[in-house]
């Protein structure tokens, strides 16, 4: 894991949104049944196995899936899961 990028991350979980799109975008792809998505995204990204940063965005990967961040408006933009 990059010390230096997930710090960043980590120290500004509580900026971590998404919009409305992304909620069902998230739900959808992951199969979710929870409230709040962004709530579940902190957690996840707490207890990340790795944590890395490509251009503008993070990706985190935990749980089997892959969350994507973007790095300056630490918006969750979607979220995969792993193949």
């Amino acid at each position: 894991m990059n010390e230096q990028n997930s710090n960043d991350l980590l120290h500004n979980l509580d900026k971590l949104h998404t919009t409305e799109l992304g909620v069902m975008r998230i739900k959808k792809n992951l199969n979710l049944n929870v409230d709040d998505v962004v709530k579940w995204c902190k957690d996840k990204t707490e207890n990340a196995d790795n944590i890395l940063r490509k251009g503008k965005n993070w990706y985190v990967d935990v749980a089997g899936c892959i969350l994507t961040i973007n790095a300056h408006s630490f918006t969750i933009i979607t979220a995969h899961k792993k193949k």
